[in-house]
């Protein structure tokens, strides 16, 4: 996260480099370029004054000497043109090989020999090939008898602009560097209890109460949060643990009464008579003390299973093999069909309390509740960029507990029969405890079972939802659905033993 800190300041900083250096680089260009057009300025002028006085006099040698020692101590052509645009004075063959390469030479001898004194000519950036082209009227007014004429190379020039310009980027990144270097261990101390912060939030989300955030590291402010932080969770386990104790121990300690209860109503049963209205009270009374028993017992179940809050995996194989024969047999006694469809080799995330026993309840449901004929197990594999909508589907198709993991995908196991099943408007309520609905209201049951695997399959990155069943066999709609998605596990792979007896590296 301190990257994402580095990336607002970096631009800043680049910006406030930039909104320095480019104006200074300017001005370090133009005062480069102004020195060199004053000095040549300065030349022309001297040699101006030097050619009206020698064209006057006729004694021009001298000055043609001059010229030329100018353009070899310089390397720069200089030279005296008369009005007609010819060579009067000065090294002719250098002049007019530059003068063919800059364009704007005839513009400006013109205009000197209008009596106007040149402007600088050509670009000054580095990157530019022009020259200088200096030109100075010799006379006054309307007595010009010709103009002085210099083209400087400013190669040189241009290369002390750019090694100043590359000086003053370098000064310019100095400040960058600096505030890249303290910015980085500053953001990465403010924000490390942040994202340790973040990490705990996560792990808590997936039922981990235990865990705690550091209060030890980081800004005061954030020491402050990550103990609150802690203190709330500390107040929030301690609410977990004593209701789990409190359903755990009222279960436990009602179990031994209701069961004294019980049997005390049960050996009243040799004194009643066949004939009076005794007999009815009584099946009442013991039926009612078996819905308290099996209400007991999973309320202590309940407790227990909600305990244990660490996922693991498993193969579906051999969750499937302690339990596929059993099933069979409880169907067939009810006189149903159980079919199962789950391909070889899936490996998923096992919810707390065990896989088994959410199926056990998902069958134990569709035995008891849907009145069906057949009874179908079902499993695949969803893709993970397809299993994103697990969970967030319409609202007809059912409704679902927790978010399951799409990174790598989920398995589906559903259980589908074709009973009577429930309304769609149903389907939320019957995820919520003690719900039970009203065709089911003399079938044993305590609302619980349902409620209890969403929580569970939620508690492992997963989710049960609930659908439309298998088609009823007279055509009067569709029978009942509970769908289990977790995530996959990637299959164990044996390592490879080379020759020497040396397991070799994993393949990935």
């Amino acid at each position: 996260m301190h990257r994402r800190l580095l990336v607002v300041l970096v631009p800043l900083a680049v910006l406030l480099v930039a909104a320095l250096g480019v104006p200074l680089s300017v001005t370090v260009a133009e005062r480069e370029m102004q020195e060199t057009y004053v000095d040549r300025l300065n030349d022309v002028g001297r040699f101006a004054s030097l050619a009206e006085t020698a064209l006057s006099t006729g004694r021009t040698e001298a000055l043609h000497q001059e010229l030329a020692r100018y353009h070899e101590l310089y390397g720069i052509p200089v030279a005296v043109i008369d009005i007609s645009g010819t060579v009067l004075l000065g090294p002719t063959g250098a002049y007019r090989e530059a003068a063919r390469a800059e364009p704007a030479l005839p513009r400006i001898v013109t205009a000197a020999l209008a009596g106007a004194r040149s402007e600088p000519s050509g670009a000054w950036a580095p990157w530019d090939d022009s020259a200088l082209v200096v030109a100075e009227p010799v006379g006054r007014d309307s007595e010009v008898v010709g103009t002085v004429v210099t083209i400087s190379d400013l190669s040189r020039t241009r290369y002390r602009i750019l090694v100043r310009w590359t000086q003053l980027a370098g000064l310019g990144l100095l400040p960058l560097v600096a505030l890249v270097a303290v910015a980085w261990p500053v953001s990465a101390w403010v924000l490390r209890p942040v994202r340790e912060l973040d990490a705990a939030s996560s792990r808590i989300s997936r039922g981990d109460l235990t865990i705690r955030a550091d209060a030890e590291a980081g800004p005061v402010e954030l020491r402050r949060l990550a103990g609150s932080f802690n203190t709330m969770m500390d107040a929030v386990e301690n609410a977990v643990q004593r209701q789990r104790a409190f359903v755990s121990d009222a279960s436990h300690q009602l179990r031994n009464p209701l069961t004294s209860l019980r049997l005390a109503v049960e050996s009243l049963e040799p004194h009643l008579r066949a004939d009076g209205d005794g007999r009815q009270v009584y099946d009442v009374a013991v039926d009612e003390l078996k819905a308290m028993q099996r209400m007991l017992n999973s309320l202590q179940a309940s407790a227990r299973m909600e305990s244990i809050r660490t996922a693991s995996p498993v193969d579906l194989d051999a969750v499937l093999a302690t339990r596929v024969d059993r099933w069979r047999a409880l169907t067939a006694t009810a006189g149903q069909t159980l079919t199962v469809d789950v391909p070889p080799g899936l490996r998923l995330l096992e919810p707390p309390g065990g896989l088994g026993s959410i199926l056990d309840e998902l069958i134990s449901n569709a035995l008891r509740l849907s009145d069906a004929r057949v009874v179908e197990v079902t499993a695949r594999v969803v893709p993970g960029d397809s299993s994103a909508g697990i969970g967030h589907g319409s609202s007809s198709a059912g409704t679902g507990h927790g978010n399951p993991s799409a990174a790598g995908g989920v398995v589906t196991i559903a259980v589908r029969d074709d009973g009577q099943g429930i309304d769609a408007s149903e389907r939320a309520q019957a995820l919520q405890r003690f719900w039970r609905s009203p065709r089911h209201q003399n079938v044993p049951g305590t609302g619980l079972g349902l409620a209890i695997c969403a929580d569970l399959a939620g508690a492992a990155g997963g989710e049960l939802r609930l659908e439309e069943g298998l088609p009823r066999p007279d055509g009067s709609g569709h029978g009942f659905a509970a769908v289990v998605a977790l995530p996959v596990v990637p299959p164990v792979v044996p390592p490879v033993v080379s020759s020497s007896g040396v397991p070799a590296p994993p393949r990935v």
